[in-house]
């Protein structure tokens, strides 16, 4: 038999410890910091912690909105599977639109993505919500664009789309946005489904 480590008590003590002892929180306080810590164990890169970038009080208005029963509305299945549905504090809705009838004939009209056309359903939802991106730009970018037209404001976006193309400028166009968003990103090409269910669940209670 292979030599491992098999206890998932363990295992959970000895990862959020390497996580502590090898990323740098110096800098956050201490609720954005164990926000941080879940990213880190989410995808075991310690060094991620150097380009996290927020606006407000991210951690503080995500929690309160969550606790009222904020919906949390996601772009990705991935990423709203990644959310311990039994951690979150009030029975929250966790809304994908993704899959929806009307998205594949949105985004050919629009000569765009399914996942900047699933966005185009989120306004009735959008109000104090959690929004969560994990996987596509092009819905950062879409949901940017709602925005600046007037849609209702989330209480806290959580953004962490990933790739090659229009990641980075996707989280750079939500940084320098003017209008006193509430947000988490990761600048730079990294994020990802397990990154923005990490940050959900960290806003959600679960503690490591």
């Amino acid at each position: 038999m292979i030599d491992y480590l098999r206890t998932p008590e363990e295992i959970y003590r000895r990862s959020f410890a390497t996580a502590r002892a090898e990323a740098d929180f110096d800098g956050l306080d201490p609720d954005l910091a164990e926000v941080a810590l879940r990213l880190v164990h989410a995808c075991a890169m310690p060094d991620i912690v150097g380009d996290l970038a927020w606006g407000g009080d991210v951690v503080a208005r995500g929690r309160t909105a969550l606790d009222a029963g904020a919906t949390v509305i996601v772009d990705a299945k991935m990423v709203g599977e990644g959310v311990t549905r039994a951690r979150l504090p009030a029975n929250n809705k966790v809304i994908c639109t993704l899959g929806e009838p009307t998205v594949k004939a949105r985004a050919a009209e629009a000569g765009s993505t399914r996942s900047a056309a699933a966005v185009e359903l989120w306004p009735p939802l959008l109000a104090d919500a959690v929004v969560a991106i994990g996987n596509a730009p092009t819905a950062l970018f879409r949901l940017l664009e709602l925005l600046a037209d007037g849609a209702p404001r989330p209480a806290a976006i959580l953004a962490f789309p990933v790739g090659f193309v229009g990641a980075a400028e996707s989280k750079d166009a939500l940084i320098a946005d003017g209008s006193d968003l509430t947000y988490l990103t990761l600048r730079g090409r990294r994020g990802g489904s397990a990154l923005a269910a990490a940050a959900v669940n960290a806003l959600g209670g679960e503690s490591p």
